[in-house]
């Protein structure tokens, strides 16, 4: 047995005394599924801090269902999902998880949004046989396709890092790279690939400060990280202690080049303006205005469908390609649907053609999308690509 697999099967025995204390599964349950509907769950922050993310992904998975329901659902199937609130709080998505457990009532999770809940919630999900489609994470542990039930849309963080470091270091010669990085799972998922992605080109970080998840505590590391002389800051972190960092900064007239992870990229160029001016962002999806991607027009209209108010941005795009992702599985599942067949139809997915944009999953591959796309803030405010980026 190799050491992969036997921690994959202590990590299942675990789940599965963990899931053994939920109680059995009401009598009734359908698994999300009856004649003519077919449930998602969704576990994600739509209060507090990181409501922007949670909410997001929302508006676009709903979209995407709601552009299916007009043309008849799946299969006769109409589409719904049921999104439930954990503040992006893993002590909040544990029980909110067991209650979707509990209730069978879900065909799969769809959606989840962050590294540190999807990690505490994933023995339980990987226990129940539980789908888990396009969790709002690059982290490294879900891209494992012996997982058996994470499809995965979006590229890594180490991805992500890597364009990076091609970016600050190849491109633009720069060789004094400080960090900041939210001190969780997914802060240090940033912080690792960017150490690895600097140390194939021998570099290490000149300075590395964190702050504490949901608070805009940053002033200890942009003290620390100030006094190393960095050219460029990476950020691994979301867009309140973001904004507090840059315009902190600032004030104490430090300007360093800044690149930061694809978390929130509309909040943190709304609340900058145009003092996010040059500010890289990293993104996992196309730009939703991209002419030359005929998916992000048909994006845009499934959007003002469901909601006129509600503006395209990454991600509510990301949300919306996850739901078509969801729907493809759905197709190929056939009308003879059950969650065992909707898993075996996940499993069995290849290329997956979303109007011109390719998801591509093998048996050994459980991620679609492996490009980062490279976006700046311009003067205005606003965000757009990069030349090449």
């Amino acid at each position: 047995m190799s050491v992969r697999t036997a921690a994959l099967s202590l990590l299942a025995r675990t789940a599965a005394i963990l899931l053994g204390c939920l109680g059995a599964p009401p009598a009734m349950a359908d698994q999300g599924i009856t004649a003519s509907e077919v449930r998602f769950a969704q576990i994600a922050a739509v209060t507090g801090p990181t409501a922007s993310l949670g909410t997001g992904m929302r508006d676009g998975i709903e979209a995407a269902f709601a552009e299916a329901n007009r043309n008849g659902g799946v299969h006769g199937r109409m589409l719904r999902l049921d999104t439930r609130d954990d503040g992006y709080d893993p002590a909040r998505s544990v029980p909110v998880l067991r209650d979707v457990l509990r209730e069978d009532a879900h065909i799969a999770l769809i959606g989840a949004t962050g590294t540190p809940t999807m990690a505490a919630m994933h023995p339980l999900t990987s226990a129940a046989g539980l789908p888990v489609i396009g969790p709002f994470t690059g982290a490294a542990f879900l891209r494992d396709a012996e997982l058996g039930n994470v499809f995965n849309l979006r590229a890594s963080y180490a991805a992500e890092a890597e364009e990076w470091a091609k970016f600050l270091v190849d491109t633009r010669g720069m060789k004094r790279i400080a960090i900041l990085y939210q001190d969780d799972s997914f802060g240090r998922a940033g912080q690792s690939g960017l150490i690895a992605a600097l140390q194939r080109r021998g570099l290490t970080p000149v300075a590395e400060g964190t702050y504490m998840r949901n608070t805009v505590a940053v002033k200890a590391a942009l003290i620390d990280i100030r006094r190393s002389k960095p050219e460029a800051v990476a950020l691994v972190a979301v867009a309140g202690p973001i904004t507090e960092f840059v315009l902190s900064a600032q004030s104490l007239e430090f300007t360093p080049s800044y690149i930061s992870i694809s978390f929130g990229a509309e909040e943190i160029a709304a609340e900058l303006g145009s003092d996010g001016a040059g500010m890289v962002m990293s993104q996992i999806v196309p730009s939703p205005h991209d002419p030359a991607m005929p998916v992000a027009a048909v994006f845009r209209t499934a959007l003002a469908a469901q909601d006129p108010a509600l503006q395209p941005g990454f991600i509510n795009f990301e949300g919306y390609l996850t739901g078509r992702l969801a729907i493809a599985a759905l197709q190929a599942a056939g009308p003879a649907l059950t969650r065992e067949r909707y898993l075996e139809a996940l499993r069995g997915l290849r290329e997956v053609d979303i109007d011109g944009l390719t998801l591509n999953f093998s048996p050994t591959d459980n991620q679609g999308l492996d490009k980062v796309f490279l976006t700046e803030i311009d003067p205005d405010g606003a965000i757009v690509p990069m030349a090449g980026g």
